[in-house]
């Protein structure tokens, strides 16, 4: 079927903003369109969104998308999914929010996270049982909410709410299924004993797909948009394992690696599994791909917490400082735990230290310590992984972090290898469309995407070798460190 003149829409739920990527028959980013997804935040780590604004947000994004596309002389094909992963809400009966949307932010379970946690649950789903997990929010629910959790006739992920908005249908992808800490990596459909521990039964749970399933587009959100009814709407799948495709490290031994303000590292291969010690996540992709990884809550918000600790500096201006104190801090070593701690540790209590601190230290010195724990972090990740049976041997980097030389060069030390750097505007979205086309049937499979959908990188990082000497030889003293301070806050 010839394609041309048209254009799948790549739409990307995030927890922050929506955005949607017009993609062309070439492969090619044409039009993205962005709106706002305001993350509510409050008492004892609530952090949520509003099901109905993300969904009038969704509706106006894909409607000036469409209006854009039509003014180029395209013609929109079909809508597919890339959604914020770890997301939970409850529906009535009639399918309306009894909930708001829990975002992966949300910490409230952390209590039931830590009774929970088991290392088989980890194996069979997957997913760290950790607040972020929907199975720890289920048991958070029922113990805390049981009135509110006996109403409800279903609970779903946000992009599971937006589908059945358009579609009518009330069905998950097995990428977002897979992160929810319920899904069997084995039979990929609903592991018996998680659902046990959640609390909820098969019957309350969305119809499992896959995510290149495609359902007709309902009349009413289609005159909303502009579009036809009956247009093609793929369910789609996570924004992590989606964000693998769109930068194109979905070959073997390659790596996306993504830092902004938090940070992952995640990489591909053709079977489910994590490694003996539980330490990375398994989340499915699509057409038998599966993403290994860890994600950490501690990147960019370390310099961003240095500037406004040192008087409200200029970040910028603090990491030219940074850049002036040699590798290793002068001896100064940073457990970077701002906000608690995801992989590999899974440790919502993890305390954030400065070790070896001396007279001679500064502001630059403390800055460089802490961006230096964050590669030690990314490290310790890239370990997990290759322990998983998942070798590393190129890594294709996204993120405003790596703006900044200094964090490029640290990261590179840290991981011993070139960071091939990428423009990445389109993000997840893009993903999303690819995986569009390939639901639509114009490749026989991702695998089979032409080289040249992918950018090249714009910059290389090269490893500095004494740096990365010091940071490998300070990484046993990192894990110990953690080990202790946890102790101690136990």
């Amino acid at each position: 079927m010839n394609h041309a003149g048209e254009v799948v829409l790549g739409i990307d739920l995030g927890t922050t903003a929506t955005k949607v990527v017009a993609v062309d028959a070439d492969y090619h980013p044409v039009s993205t369109v962005e709106r706002p997804a305001p993350l509510r935040t409050g008492r004892d780590g609530e952090a949520v969104h509003d099901p109905v604004t993300v969904v009038t947000g969704v509706v106006e994004a894909v409607r000036e998308s469409t209006e854009h596309c039509a003014h180029l002389g395209l013609v929109v094909r079909g809508l597919s999914f890339s959604a914020a992963l770890h997301t939970l809400l409850a529906l009535d009966s009639c399918g309306e929010p009894l909930t708001p949307g829990l975002s992966w932010a949300d910490t409230r379970a952390a209590d039931i996270a830590r009774r929970l946690r088991a290392e088989e649950l980890h194996r069979a789903t997957g997913t760290p049982v950790h607040p972020m997990a929907p199975l720890a929010k289920l048991a958070w629910f029922a113990a805390h909410e049981p009135d509110l959790f006996r109403r409800a006739a279903v609970w779903c992920g946000m992009k599971d709410y937006v589908l059945a908005r358009f579609t009518g249908r009330r069905v998950t992808d097995h990428s977002c299924a897979s992160a929810t800490g319920l899904l069997d990596l084995r039979t990929t459909d609903w592991h018996g004993s998680a659902l046990q521990t959640a609390g909820v039964p098969v019957g309350r749970l969305p119809e499992l797909v896959s995510p290149t399933a495609a359902f007709p587009l309902l009349p009413e959100p289609a005159a909303a948009m502009g579009l036809p009814a009956g247009l093609p709407v793929v369910a789609g799948a996570g924004d992590g394992p989606l964000a693998n495709l769109a930068v194109g490290a979905t070959a073997p031994g390659t790596a996306a690696l993504s830092l902004g303000t938090s940070g992952a590292l995640r990489v591909v291969r053709d079977r489910p599994g994590v490694d003996d010690r539980c330490r990375v996540f398994c989340y499915h992709l699509a057409d038998g791909m599966w993403v290994l990884g860890g994600a950490v809550s501690n990147a960019g918000v370390v310099a961003q917490w240095a500037a406004e600790s040192f008087g409200g500096i200029d970040v910028a201006d603090l990491l030219k400082e940074a850049a002036e104190v040699d590798p290793g801090s002068e001896g100064l070593i940073a457990l970077p735990y701002l906000l608690g701690e995801r992989a590999p540790c899974w440790d919502p209590d993890a305390r954030g230290a400065l070790i070896g601190l001396r007279r001679g230290h500064g502001r630059g010195h403390m800055t460089r310590a802490m961006i230096e724990g964050v590669g030690q972090q990314l490290a310790l990740v890239r370990d997990s992984v290759v322990a998983a049976g998942a070798p590393i041997t190129s890594v294709r980097a996204t993120g405003g972090a790596l703006r900044s030389p200094l964090w490029a060069e640290i990261v590179a030390a840290a991981l011993d290898m070139p960071l091939g750097i990428t423009d990445d505007t389109a993000g997840s979205g893009f993903g999303a469309a690819l995986l569009g086309w390939r639901a639509l049937g114009a490749v026989p499979d991702l695998s089979a995407l032409p080289a040249d959908v992918w950018s090249r990188p714009h910059r290389i990082a090269l490893p500095n070798p004494v740096a990365v000497r010091g940071m490998a030889e300070a990484r046993p003293r990192v894990e110990r460190l953690y080990a202790t301070v946890r102790e101690l806050y136990a």
